[in-house]
């Protein structure tokens, strides 16, 4: 008996053990792994796809694309199958009949570029892509020989939908309300709230340019126009690689900039080193017909109904910048990034204006002012990034620390020498200036993302930010006495503290369905705003100066929800519709908020204004992108609705303008008082804009290259100030042109064009511009170097012209920031290809496992 219970419990074991194999070996799984280089570069190759296809099952596919270092990993269950390996423009490569019963490495498996592809690869790396979305369109920067040696403010004024006047200032849509940000993140390579240090980075260090339009929740709500993100370049190919680039042009401009990289299994070096000098002549004319008689010029007793100014420019610059950093990779999953970036500017310029006053047609009196102004500007930054990916589907933490500081020392001196004096003034006198500012700005930027897939289609992201900011300006202006003393006016002397602290919570989740994709998220920041004035005026005496109650310490704290969604529907493989709308806010920066004004000129000055309060807009954006074998189409159409939108504001006022030594018979000291225009920032009006744009790359012959973009505009501003109704109604419009064309002996020909229609401002309108940039470009040196010359506005045409219109006065005005420049450029790239293909791991920008480039 006991023996039967021993074999029936045995046989049991034995009947539960086999069926426990079977049910192990139904459900077993083998990795099937390997990793896809470039065969010629040696480089990997991420995004290729990997199809494994059972073959008594042919519809049964598993399929997966390889990560940044070129590798992928798939299971499968036991059996048969084909393994394909394929990347656009490359050779498939084919595995047959492989019988899969353990885990199988395939090994590096090399792609060569498919014959008949060979023309399109070298478009791809010397032209401008753009890749489409949720949320932006990422612009490739290829080899744009107009900006060879030139700036990233250079770089940007070819880029669709975004446009550069000839101050710099950059628009996105014709809208200026955009922020700036580098590899996702705040920067001092972007300047604290001004774009003028982009014009000391070469353009060279660019590897992309997101324009984001519709901004997800995970950006900013900064910048009611949206986002400009720029991603430099940081090369992924093992061993020691770089590039050096030499400059010379005409007006003066020398650079020289060196790129290194040094990457191994475990870390990776590099650096963007740079040395610019030029100088960069501009000019300005001012004609202003006034209604009336004048005599409260800060010329004492002097009468005119005219005046005229003719202003020349002449810039120096020397400029050194280095950004040096190190990524080392904890594990193939993990990595920690520290860089440091420098940047020592030293500026001098020289502004020499020539004034003539009249009175019925006759002159009365001339003059010419100099203005010396030098600047010595030290810029640090200290970035630390880290990011754990835990998987290869997209699952990912990043973390960044920041800490960026400027100081700015600003003397300048002013002098204004009398011409001819044709009055029966016989003791005029014009006192010297002696300006002293200085600037001190710090950021600290904290920052955490985390990406969640969650299935094959969806994705849950949440994150913050906090941004810290400190400016102190201390401004002290010092007047000539009648007796040759220089004293401080204490009117116009002053310091300014401004803080502006914003924390930020996001979150996100975005998913796809058959065709349909869409992201939706929302963002809460809370904004504090403090400012400071120290001065010698009491509140109530700035209130008489300046002509509007100003708050000298004050407090204010703003909290905002911001959604966003942004929809794509395919409609074919390579056509699709988005729809995005998102609600945005600009902030005033410190300038804008500083009420002690700032003086191109004796009598035409910029005035800040401590009581501006924030912008709020909410704006939709509806796309169409369709691509064919050598043409794509880009279109869209825009809505954009803004409350308490800043203008500009230009009034006469009159202001407190010289010193004099304290006489018994004046014991204060004060001066004479005189009229000047002031342009003045105020929470206006309701801004309305709506617009389309239209954008084509066309590639009709191997040897010929065009893109063209077309943007047309509207805007509706409804509001007043001080009683004075500014509503207007205006449409207006931008274009640009660029042909590139490869010639025999390898050379290349490129012309740009851009023109900025005319514009209708609240107080005036603006005439239209056209710029024009040409180059010239041979490889030489087998193809390990490239020799170029250009010439920026061709025909010197990019100055602003345009009209304003005061209850007082009517003034033409004229403006070149830059006259025409020409450049010869050499640039001799070791250990890389002119022609590199570029899908390569790239700095971290905040949008690792992004849903806008998931689907």
């Amino acid at each position: 008996m006991t023996a039967k219970i021993i074999f029936k419990t045995s046989l049991a074991a034995l009947f539960l053990i086999f069926s426990c194999t079977l049910l192990q070996a139904q459900d077993q799984k083998f990795r099937i792994s390997g990793k896809v280089i470039d065969e010629d570069l040696q480089v990997p190759l991420e995004y290729a796809t990997i199809s494994i296809t059972d073959v008594n099952n042919s519809k049964k596919v598993i399929g997966d694309v390889t990560n940044d270092k070129g590798k992928f990993s798939i299971k499968v269950a036991p059996g048969t199958y084909t393994i394909e390996v394929d990347f656009i423009s490359y050779e498939k490569k084919t595995f047959k009949n492989k019988t899969i019963n353990g885990n199988l490495n395939i090994g590096t498996i090399p792609m060569g570029i498919s014959s008949n592809n060979l023309d399109e690869v070298v478009v791809r790396a010397e032209t401008t892509q753009v890749d489409v979305r949720l949320d932006k369109k990422i612009y490739n920067i290829g080899k744009d020989l107009t900006t060879s040696g030139g700036t990233v403010t250079d770089a940007l004024s070819n880029v669709p939908s975004v446009s550069v006047d000839v101050e710099g200032a950059i628009s996105l849509r014709g809208n200026e309300n955009v922020r700036i940000l580098i590899n996702g993140k705040p920067s001092a390579m972007a300047g604290f709230g001004s774009t003028d240090v982009l014009k000391q980075l070469p353009a060279d260090a660019i590897e992309k340019v997101e324009v984001i339009s519709s901004p997800s929740a995970r950006y900013d709500a900064e910048g009611t126009a949206g986002i400009i993100n720029i991603i430099l370049r940081k090369e992924s190919t093992l061993g020691f690689n770089g590039s050096v680039n030499l400059v010379g042009g005409d007006p003066t401009n020398a650079s020289a900039n060196v790129n290194l990289n040094y990457r191994t299994d475990k870390y990776n070096l590099f650096t963007t080193t740079g040395y610019r000098y030029n100088k960069a002549p501009g000019n300005a004319f001012f004609e202003t017909n006034y209604n009336e008689i004048r005599d409260d010029s800060y010329i004492e007793d002097l009468l005119f109904d005219y005046n005229v100014e003719d202003r020349d420019m002449d810039r120096e610059r020397k400029n050194f910048n280095t950004n040096i950093g190190i990524e080392y990779y904890l594990s193939e999953m993990s990595s920690v990034t520290g860089s440091i970036f420098y940047r020592n500017s030293d500026k001098e310029d020289l502004t020499t204006n020539v004034s003539d006053y009249r009175l019925d047609g006759v002159d009365q009196l001339g003059t010419t002012r100099k203005e010396l102004e030098k600047e010595k500007d030290n810029t640090y930054q200290f970035s630390l990034n880290y990011i754990n990916k835990f998987n290869d589907k997209g699952h990912q933490l990043t973390a960044d620390l920041q800490f960026s500081r400027d100081e700015e020392d600003q003397p300048t001196f002013i002098s204004e020498d009398i011409r001819f004096n044709n009055t029966d003034i016989s003791d005029i006198f014009i006192p010297r200036e002696q300006v002293s500012s200085n600037e001190e700005k710090k950021e600290y930027l904290a920052q955490a993302d985390y990406v969640l897939p969650l299935g094959k289609d969806s994705q849950f992201e949440a994150g913050y930010r906090g941004t810290f900011e400190n400016q102190l300006t201390n401004y002290v202006l010092q007047q000539e006495t009648p007796e040759g003393n220089l004293l401080i006016n204490n009117t116009q002397s002053n310091v300014f503290d401004y803080t502006q602290n914003v924390n930020a919570l996001y979150s996100q989740f975005g998913s796809k369905f058959g065709d349909f994709s869409f992201l939706l998220g929302l963002r809460l920041e809370s904004t504090k705003l403090k400012g400071k004035i120290d001065s010698e005026l009491t509140e109530a005496e700035l209130q008489e100066e300046f002509g509007f109650s100003i708050d000298t310490d004050f407090d204010k704290d703003y909290l905002g929800l911001f959604p966003t969604v942004n929809l794509t529907y395919e409609l074919a493989e390579n056509e699709n519709i988005t729809l995005g709308y998102n609600r945005r806010i600009n902030r005033p920066n410190g300038w804008f908020l500083n009420p002690f004004p700032s003086r191109s000129s004796r009598i035409n000055i910029f005035q800040g204004n401590p009581n501006l309060d924030p912008a709020y807009s909410n704006a939709f954006d509806l796309g169409y992108l369709k691509r064919w074998e050598k043409l794509t189409l880009n279109a869209s159409v825009y809505y954009q609705k803004e409350k308490d939108a800043f203008q500009r504001v230009q009034d006469e006022v009159t202001i407190s303008g010289s010193v004099d030594d304290e006489t018994p018979e004046n014991p204060t000291g004060e001066g004479n008082n005189f009229s000047v225009f002031r342009r003045l920032p105020v929470n206006l009006s309701t801004n309305k804009r709506i617009g389309g744009e239209l954008g084509i790359l066309y590639n009709p012959l191997k040897w010929l290259r065009l893109n063209g973009s077309f943007n047309f505009f509207q805007f509706d501003i409804n509001g007043e100030f001080e009683g004075v109704d500014y509503s207007q109604k205006n449409t207006s419009y931008f274009a640009r042109f660029s042909s590139k064309v490869s010639l025999p002996w390898k050379i290349d020909w490129q012309t740009n064009a851009f023109y900025m229609g005319p514009q209708d401002e609240i107080q005036g309108d603006r005439e239209g511009m056209l710029s024009i940039n040409v180059a010239l470009s041979k490889d030489i040196l087998n193809d390990n170097a490239t020799i170029s010359v250009n010439a920026q506005d061709l025909f010197n045409s990019r100055k602003f012209t345009g009209n304003t219109v005061t209850k007082a006065s009517s003034q033409y005005s004229e403006f070149q920031w830059r006259q025409r420049q020409i450049n010869l450029s050499f640039i001799y790239r070791f250990n890389q290809q002119k022609n590199q293909q570029r899908k390569q791991r790239t700095p971290n920008t905040g949008d690792d496992g992004d849903m806008e480039g998931g689907f």
